[in-house]
């Protein structure tokens, strides 16, 4: 006989959470809001000390990493995002350094500890099962091995389908709160940011199979794309940008080899409009991130185009991703899963789009990484790099000839330094790649 889920309040579910567990915390706009609240309320009464809470990128700033709950919560991530960036800066939060296709392998392995699943689920379709609807990512593995499975069901969770179709009995307490799912809203393109999608958007043939990140660079690309033909898409993530291709039968998947008509992705970040597009699509499969970003699943489709952003880029094409300085940024995510994926894809083109210069008018191709940067994608996995000045491919070329195209699409006012940089490292012979 299936489990039934008890329906109880927020404060009841989270009651059974003792001091030293490991919670893992639903990720983007899927983050149970009423569970998370419930549970600081049960720290704030003394009863709870060395929590640990696991999560991807949660949106907003989170109760839990308040100097008040010190000694109570501690926040892993396994990407930082913006609001907990001053928290792991600090030591008051922390990051594991993983690509993100692996992220569910140290959840189901116990690498990491996982005895209690925190989630946002829709309400069960006519099957009965309900849907993890925006953020699949390693939301799975976390139910599966969870000892305590506590699930908030919203209305406003849209039903998708895949791997985030969940049976009953795999939750042990559901919750009910309609409040609105998280929504992020991003910048339209500035002129650099156009003119770097336009290079992007050179690379795209009919038919390639794309994968895009966040924010202003990859509209700029998307917006570029609508004279193509029989575009796919399989991805760790999209957003609105998507939706005016999908429109106009510009992407429809009709020539990728796995997952054909299929858009692929692992969570969703954007407005109500991409929510509402998903639900109940049988178009878009909402997969894992160990599915979504496994290398050697994304290479199976033809021509597949990796956009992603960098901090820093080096003369000899190491990328900085994750980190300025020894100050960690971001993480790792699925960068260096789609360049290598893209790269062994036939056809492949995995780009590095950035400006030229960070706002304040330092270059960001530099003649060495900052003291303290990690490197994300090495020089030997890196193709092509983008700037608003132009594109180059740096996949095959020797350490000099890599630093004349790099210097070739650096912001103007930054060659000369650069120049110099790269003569006093390669000496008189740097001249002849003039």
């Amino acid at each position: 006989m299936s489990k039934i889920p008890q329906l109880v309040s927020a404060a009841k579910a989270v009651a059974g959470i003792n001091s030293g567990d490991s919670i893992y915390v639903g990720s983007s706009g899927a983050v149970p809001r009423i569970l998370v609240d419930a549970l600081c309320a049960r720290g704030r009464k003394g009863v709870l000390h060395d929590v640990v809470l696991r999560h991807i990128h949660t949106g907003r700033t989170e109760d839990y990493a308040a100097p008040e709950f010190e000694g109570v919560f501690r926040s892993e991530s396994f990407f930082i995002g913006d609001n907990m960036r001053r928290q792991v800066q600090r030591g008051a939060a922390d990051y594991i350094p993983i690509a993100l296709h692996e992220t569910q392998r140290l959840i189901r392995e116990k690498v990491v500890g996982c005895d209690v699943a925190l989630v946002q689920v829709s309400p069960p379709g006519r099957h009965g099962r309900v849907s993890l609807g925006i953020s699949v990512d390693i939301g799975r593995a976390a139910i599966e091995t969870a000892k305590t499975v506590i699930a908030v069901i919203n209305r406003n969770m849209p039903y998708t389908y895949g791997d985030g179709e969940i049976e009953p009995d795999k939750i042990d307490y559901f919750v009910e709160d309609d409040s609105p799912l998280d929504e992020t809203h991003f910048a339209l393109p500035n002129e650099i940011e156009r003119a770097i999608g336009r290079h992007c958007a050179e690379l795209v043939d009919d038919g390639s199979c794309l994968q895009l990140g966040i924010g202003a660079i990859p509209n700029a690309v998307l917006s570029q794309l609508s004279d193509r033909k029989d575009l796919g898409v399989h991805t760790e993530m999209f957003a609105d940008g998507l939706l005016p291709l999908v429109e106009a039968g510009v992407i429809n998947g009709a020539r990728k080899r796995i997952d054909r008509g299929k858009i692929v992705a692992s969570f969703l970040m954007g407005s109500r409009k991409v929510f509402d597009f998903v639900n109940r699509n049988r178009a878009v499969r909402m997969r894992e991130v160990a599915y979504t970003n496994d290398p050697f699943i994304i290479a199976r489709n033809p021509k597949v185009v990796a956009i992603n952003s960098a901090i820093q880029i080096d003369l000899t094409g190491q990328v900085c991703a994750d980190s300025l300085g020894a100050r960690m940024y971001s993480g790792v995510g699925g960068q260096l899963d789609f360049i290598y994926g893209a790269s062994r894809s036939e056809g492949g083109k995995p780009i590095i789009a950035i400006p030229s210069q960070t706002a304040k008018g330092v270059s960001k191709i530099v003649p060495l990484l900052e003291v303290g940067s990690g490197v994300v994608t090495p020089r030997s996995h890196v193709h092509y790099i983008a700037t608003e000045y132009g594109i180059v491919d740096l996949y095959g070329k020797p350490l000099q000839q890599r630093a004349r195209l790099l210097i070739d699409i650096a912001h103007p006012d930054c060659r000369e330094e650069l120049e110099k940089a790269a003569f006093e490292r390669f000496g008189k012979h740097f001249l002849y790649w003039k």
